[in-house]
């Protein structure tokens, strides 16, 4: 049977359909494009962190040591004091008055003495002179020296009210911020104890104190060993060194936000004992706090670098490792550009990197971009460097 030629066309344009068809059934599908990177052995930075609390270096409480009404506050509370600053003054009429009171007792008292100096003078001369009996001299030896108690007496005296006087006035003990007063001029002070009346913190350096694990202490004894003979002078002129903050060995602080305070610190003590209910040890340091910008009572965390781990170790990048269920793999490139899931055991993160424990080793490569498109056997295209010429690739699908 003949067909016609618009059937025959028809055919032929079918045939032609199935054709293009079966091709693209035929033809493997373009490798998946990733980047590699090789892993490496380097020197990286690790730290340990721990929670801190922040205090003044010194906090004195001012307190009113005498009893009576606060007359005046000569400071502005939160303001900066210096050491021997009035900051406030008790009603002072009792306590001059203890004093002139104690000042005449003690004029009575050394009148008293010349007199039985004078006397005893006499009678040593009469029993010089078998004049008097030897009773009558060691009476007025004893009144002598009876007189000479009762002036040391109200000299002490004296000075127990000049004392008394002195408290009505109080002075900062030191250099710092005075915080808020708790008792307002007028209220009686000092009734049944020594009332509180503000706290003035030196704030300039701060002490910083944190737990270190035990374990910890061991590892870093090395580092804390020489603490014993640093004061605040040495610390004051290690903190003030040209570099200082750049020294990546010296504490940092990050504050509560998760900014880092831009002054580093120095270590200064270790506690005497580790806490039995907790197994750490407390830690001081002292950050430099030119502008009060630190408060006492403030919290952050103090980190330190680590000197018993990240030398000479391997690192991949973090982008490299993919997770399931705390278990960690990379995608190993091999030979003809074919991939390799492998899981592998890794330490601490350091920045982008992450430490390798077990699983890799020096000089392979691994995908670190195109890892979602991968799986193990697959074979890959590698996608060019920046700046470098592209890797020979086998893009053959076995």
């Amino acid at each position: 049977m003949r067909l016609s030629p618009r059937l025959t066309a028809v055919a032929l344009v079918a045939v032609g359909a199935c054709s293009s068809k079966d091709d693209a059934k035929s033809s493997p599908p373009a490798p998946p494009e990733v980047e590699v990177e090789s892993v490496r052995r380097d020197d990286v930075p690790l730290y340990m962190e721990a929670v801190a609390s922040i205090d003044g270096y010194v906090n004195a409480e001012i307190r009113a040591r005498v009893r009576g009404y606060l007359r005046s506050q000569s400071y502005r509370d939160g303001a900066f004091v210096k050491e021997g600053d009035l900051l406030f003054t008790i009603e002072a009429t009792e306590f001059q008055a203890q004093v002139a009171s104690a000042k005449a007792a003690l004029a009575r008292a050394k009148a008293a003495k010349d007199l039985a100096d004078l006397e005893l003078t006499r009678v040593k001369q009469l029993r010089e002179m078998n004049a008097v009996p030897q009773q009558q001299l060691d009476t007025a030896t004893a009144q002598a020296a009876d007189t000479q108690g009762q002036v040391s007496s109200a000299e002490a005296a004296l000075d127990q009210a000049q004392l008394s006087l002195s408290y009505t006035q109080i002075r900062s003990p030191v250099t710092g911020v005075a915080g808020l007063a708790q008792v307002r001029i007028g209220n009686l002070v000092g009734q049944s104890e020594p009332t509180l009346l503000a706290t003035v913190s030196q704030v300039e350096p701060m002490r910083v104190r944190f737990p270190l694990a035990e374990a910890d202490y061991l590892k870093q004894y090395q580092a804390l060993k020489g603490l014993a003979g640093r004061d605040l002078k040495w610390a004051m002129a290690e903190i003030n060194k040209p570099g200082h903050d750049d020294d990546a060995s010296a504490p940092q602080l990050v504050l509560i936000d998760g900014s880092v305070y831009p002054r580093r610190g120095v270590l200064m003590s270790v506690d005497r004992n580790v806490d039995t209910g907790t197994g750490t040890l407390q830690i001081e340091a002292l950050f430099p706090n030119p502008e009060a910008f630190l408060k006492p009572g403030q919290f952050g965390r103090v980190r330190i670098r680590r000197i018993d781990a990240g030398t000479d170790v391997l690192v991949v990048p973090q982008r490299a490792l993919s997770e399931v269920q705390g278990s960690f793999n990379a995608a190993v490139l091999g030979e003809g550009n074919r991939i390799s899931m492998r899981r592998i055991e890794v330490g601490a993160a350091a920045g982008d990197k992450r430490i390798v424990l077990s699983g890799l080793e020096e000089g392979e490569k691994v995908v670190v971009s195109g890892l979602q498109r991968v799986r193990d056997g697959v074979v890959v295209s590698l996608k060019e460097p920046f700046g470098q010429a592209a890797a020979p690739t086998n893009t053959t699908q076995r």
